[in-house]
């Protein structure tokens, strides 16, 4: 069964750090893109950032660049996402998902409907 469990969110104050987590069971992430998205209340889902399979390809919207980062162990089948410098825009749920790779290099994309298989979303709330 396929599963994708994210964790790490909180309430950080303007400024501040926090480092998301998201632990797949049942299948290898060594052949999927992944992507962590994000959803505030009354907005739609935003994808945030996300990484290759391979080549350590990595993208990220521009209102996070220089502040996130993301991450893969392969080894031990976890994405991370990386958050500095947060802001109260950042709050919302946070999600994680995964889509196949296929056969031939390519980049990951940060459409959610390119995603087939999401986690429950960790909140993550800034403010003061």
């Amino acid at each position: 069964q396929v599963q994708l469990v994210e964790s790490g969110g909180g309430l950080v104050q303007p400024g501040g750090s926090l480092r998301l987590s998201c632990v797949a069971s049942g299948f290898t992430l060594n052949s999927y893109h992944i992507g962590w998205f994000r959803q505030a209340p009354g907005k739609e889902r935003e994808g945030v950032s996300c990484i290759s399979n391979r080549f350590g390809f990595t993208d990220y919207t521009d209102s996070v660049k220089g502040r996130f980062t993301i991450s893969r162990d392969n080894a031990e089948n976890t994405v991370f996402l990386q958050m500095n410098s947060l802001k109260p825009e950042d709050t919302g749920v946070y999600y994680c998902a995964v889509t196949e790779a296929g056969p031939l290099p390519r980049a990951c994309k940060l459409s959610a409907h390119e995603y087939d298989s999401w986690g429950q979303g960790t909140q993550v709330t800034v403010s003061s």
